[in-house]
């Protein structure tokens, strides 16, 4: 009551009671809210995980595909199934909100020591056969790039998929091993990295 009292003198009369006053209303505020349900759109759909080339020393300008079938292994291209995975190597799928950018590179680049090319396109289901792809070299705008070189440690190339549309790709490698006659096995990581864009 003594605080009370003195803060009376110190603000007046007129001080304290505005200040009371708003206390009150601060306290009879009537607070709302609102609930967003957030739903998450995947684009991006891998395929094929895995595959098994066959290459021989001296290959030069020879082709291969993820996935691939024939003989030497994956020398063909596989006969497209939209149903099984195993077939393509992603599908991507955009709405009418958003277009979407898909970046492919190698992590990491295949040794030069080994190979003297190692050049990466892409190819899409047109709905009768396969087609080469537009590669890009960013994730927007229009300057196109003949391909991925798969020697050079960070090159990575774009394909650009307008709205509303599901396509279904695969990677094309041409290669020339013909440096060495080693036969130790070699791994290659393709890396894709989906990039939902407003527009191109």
């Amino acid at each position: 009551m003594k605080a009370i009292t003195k803060l009376a003198k110190i603000l007046g009369v007129k001080g304290f009671l505005c200040l009371a006053s708003l206390t009150t209303i601060a306290l009879a505020l009537v607070p709302y809210t609102a609930t967003v349900t957030i739903t998450q759109t995947q684009q991006f759909t891998l395929g094929a995980t895995s595959a098994l080339w066959t290459i021989y020393v001296n290959d030069v300008n020879e082709t291969r595909y993820l996935p691939g079938s024939g003989s030497p292994a994956g020398s063909e291209e596989p006969t497209f199934n939209a149903s099984d995975s195993s077939t393509y190597a992603f599908k991507v799928v955009t709405d009418a909100n958003k277009v979407c950018s898909v970046k492919i590179e190698l992590t990491p680049a295949v040794n030069s020591s080994k190979f003297s090319k190692f050049e990466i396109t892409a190819k899409y289901w047109n709905g009768s056969a396969w087609d080469d792809e537009t590669l890009y070299n960013a994730t927007i705008g229009s300057t196109t790039k003949p391909y991925i070189n798969g020697l050079t440690s960070g090159d990575a190339g774009y394909i650009h998929q307008a709205m509303s549309e599901t396509t279904h790709y695969l990677i094309k490698v041409t290669y020339s091993y013909d440096q060495v006659d080693e036969t130790t096995q070699v791994t290659v990581t393709f890396q894709y990295t989906p990039l939902p864009q407003d527009s191109f």
